[in-house]
């Protein structure tokens, strides 16, 4: 794990455990950096630390003002080395995670986002914000849609092998597909010699046969928020979590909201239960009965038997 050019045995260990487990690239790149972080922070080979040394690594994430989120990614990717490519259980048990505090999940309004929609700087951008929103698709899976993901007669699009290596389907509405088939008559095609039509990528990159990036599409988003003069905080992520929050206000059954996400807790899906501003400013309080005159029996009530 040390700043060498080649690469030492444990890291190639360690990159072949996780490639056996089919860890996704990123989460590769994350836990090799977090053990090269505490290889720095050890100054020797991790293979060489000690309990205390675990713990008081820890101690340090916390007390340079490492946010939770981080550090329990950090330490996430140290216990999969002592754990698995070391064996080493007795430093792995000295890894410890800290709950990260509940936060809401930022929504925007139906208004603001038409407004953002609305704003988008290009015809790309309009299609792919209005796909994030319009089907809940997370960022990486809108840059990831291929050609063929579209299937217009049953009016369906094909989410392929997303987070949790999972396939979903999700509906297309008219509007994305107007939007699709007016993008395809503009889209770049630079790159698409020798490349089937099914599988060509709706929104291309820059690169040879590569799609746009998750972060280049964040541009796109935080330019029409920007344009559209919003002032909450919010992310490209926060259209996925509009979406479901509107759908529940709707009326949706919750069990089909958590399909369309992917989800496999309905748990996960009933936290947007608690943003549903609609559905919380129809519920009606106990104190609006109290400002509520209680009616007096009359005296045909009294006089009346009970129904049999």
């Amino acid at each position: 794990m040390s700043e060498t050019n080649i690469v030492s045995p444990l890291r190639q260990r360690m990159i072949e455990d996780m490639t056996a487990r089919k860890l996704a690239a990123h989460t590769q790149r994350s836990h090799l950096h977090s053990c090269k972080r505490f290889a720095a922070w050890l100054k020797r080979s991790p293979d060489t630390a000690t309990p205390d040394e675990v713990r008081q690594f820890q101690l340090h994430l916390i007390e340079s003002g490492t946010s939770i989120c981080n550090r329990n990614r950090i330490m996430t990717g140290v216990r999969f080395l002592f754990r698995v490519t070391l064996r080493r259980h007795d430093l792995a048990t000295e890894v410890w995670h800290i709950k990260e505090p509940e936060r809401l999940p930022p929504v925007l309004s139906p208004e603001e986002v038409k407004r953002v929609l609305t704003m988008a700087t290009s015809l790309k951008a309009r299609a792919m914000l209005t796909l994030a929103y319009g089907c809940g698709l997370r960022s990486s899976e809108v840059v990831r849609l291929r050609a063929g993901d579209i299937d217009s007669e049953q009016k369906i699009i094909r989410i392929v092998q997303s987070k949790g290596r999972k396939d979903r389907h999700v509906m297309l509405p008219r509007e994305v597909l107007d939007l699709l088939r007016q993008w395809w008559k503009v889209r770049p095609s630079a790159y698409d010699a020798g490349v089937a039509p099914e599988h060509r990528w709706l929104f291309p990159g820059r690169s040879d046969h590569r799609p746009l990036t998750t972060r280049q599409f964040g541009r796109l988003f935080k330019e029409a928020a920007k344009a559209a003069g919003l002032r909450k905080t919010v992310s490209l992520h926060s259209l996925r979590h509009s979406f479901a929050t509107h759908l529940l206000e709707r009326g949706r059954d919750i069990r089909v909201i958590a399909a369309l996400l992917g989800h496999d807790r309905l748990e996960t899906t009933a936290r947007y239960s608690r943003v549903a501003i609609g559905m919380i400013a129809k519920i009606e309080s106990p104190l609006d009965t109290l400002s509520t005159p209680r009616r007096r029996p009359t005296r045909r009530d009294r006089e009346e038997p009970p129904a049999p």
